[in-house]
C-alpha cells in the first residue's frame, strides 16, 4: 500500500511505520521535525498544521493517490498540568491536524480509501465500574470534549467516501511511553496506585496497538470507533501489584487523590478516574490478542 502517516516518530507510530517498512508499504511521513532519512519506501515531509507554507502542496500531491491515511498526531497528555494555553496546545495538536488532513483529503483527485484516525478511551470520561464498548456515548470533562470533537473532525472525511477509523486508546505498554514513567517508582521501592486504586486502567501492549491497527487498515468492514485496549481492563490497584510482582518489588499505599489534585490539577482526574472499556468492535472483527493478559504483557516488556 501507498500510506500517508501523521505522527509516524512518535512512540506507537515509529514502531507502526518500522513494521509497514518492512513489509514493503510505501510511507510518506509527516513530522514537524525531521528524525530520520528517507530511504526507497519512506520519505519525510516537514510540515506545521495552522500555518500556510509549501508543505500544504506537497501534503496534498501526497494524499492524492495514497490508498490510505493514519493519524496518529497529538501533543502527550500528561506531563504538562492543563493550564489555558496547554489546553490550546493539546486541541491544535489534535483537531487542526485533522482538519488539515481531511481538507487535503477533499481536494483529492484520487481520495484514500480510509482514514485511519487516533483518539482515546478519555472520551467516555469517567464511568466507574460500567463495561464501555464503542456504543456507549461520550462523557464529561475536558479530555472526553477534546476527544469527542477530534472525532468529529475526522468524521468529516466520511462526506468524501472515505471508510473512517476512529481508534480509541487504552494505555499503550511497551518499552518507553507511559511504562517508562511508571516502572522508575517501582524500583526505588516506592511504587503504588494512584487515588483509590478502584479506577479502571484500560491498557494494551504496543503490539496488540500495531496489529489492530493492520488489522483495521486491511479490513474494509472496519469503520467507526474501535476501542484499542485489552480484553482484560484492571484496576489501578490490580496493575500496580502485577507490575510491582514482575518487578520482584513491594506495592505500597496509593497517593492520595486530593494531593495529585493539588500537584497536577485538572489533569490529576485522568489518573483517578477510569473506563472499564472491552474491545467489542474489534473481537467482531476478528482479532486475536497477543497479550490479552496483563502480567503476561508486563513479563514480555520487562524481562
Amino acid at each position: 500500500m501507498k500510506l500517508v502517516v501523521a505522527g509516524g516518530t512518535g512512540f506507537i507510530g515509529a514502531r507502526l511505520c518500522n513494521q509497514l517498512n518492512r513489509q514493503g508499504h510505501s510511507l510518506t511521513i509527516l513530522t514537524r521535525s525531521v528524525s530520520a532519512a528517507d530511504s526507497p519506501n519512506k520519505t519525510t515531509i516537514l510540515w506545521q498544521p495552522g500555518s500556510p507554507g509549501t508543505w500544504e502542496r506537497n501534503l496534498e500531491e501526497a494524499i492524492d493517490g495514497a490508498d490510505g491515511v493514519i493519524n496518529l498526531a497529538g501533543e502527550p497528555i500528561a506531563g504538562k498540568r492543563w493550564i489555558a494555553a496547554q489546553k490550546r496546545r493539546l486541541r491544535s495538536s489534535r483537531i487542526d491536524t485533522t482538519r488539515t488532513l481531511v481538507t487535503a483529503i477533499g481536494k483529492a483527485k484520487k481520495k484514500p480509501a480510509f482514514l485511519l484516525n487516533a483518539s482515546a478511551v478519555g472520551y467516555y470520561g469517567p464511568r466507574g465500574d460500567e463495561v464501555i464498548t464503542e456504543e456507549s456515548g461520550p462523557g464529561g470533562g475536558f479530555l472526553a470534549g477534546l476527544c469527542s470533537n477530534w472525532e468529529e473532525e475526522a468524521k468529516r472525511a466520511e462526506s468524501y467516501g472515505v471508510r473512517v477509523i476512529r481508534l480509541r486508546t487504552g494505555i499503550v505498554l511497551g518499552k518507553g511511553g507511559a511504562l517508562a514513567k511508571m516502572v522508575p517508582p517501582f524500583k526505588l521501592f516506592i511504587g503504588g496506585p494512584l487515588g483509590s486504586g478502584k479506577q479502571r486502567m484500560p491498557w494494551i501492549h504496543v503490539e496488540d496497538e500495531i496489529g489492530m491497527i493492520q488489522l483495521l487498515m486491511e479490513n474494509s468492514n472496519a469503520r467507526g470507533a474501535v476501542n484499542a485496549c485489552a480484553p482484560n481492563p484492571v484496576t489501578m490497584k490490580e496493575f500496580c501489584r502485577t507490575l510491582g510482582s514482575v518487578l520482584n518489588r513491594p506495592c505500597w499505599a496509593p497517593v492520595p487523590a486530593f494531593a495529585l489534585r493539588l500537584l497536577l490539577g485538572e489533569m490529576a482526574e485522568m489518573l483517578v478516574t477510569g473506563q472499564r472499556a472491552v474491545p467489542a468492535a474489534a473481537e467482531r472483527l476478528g482479532y486475536r490478542f497477543r497479550h490479552p493478559e496483563l502480567r503476561e504483557a508486563l513479563e514480555n516488556i520487562l524481562r
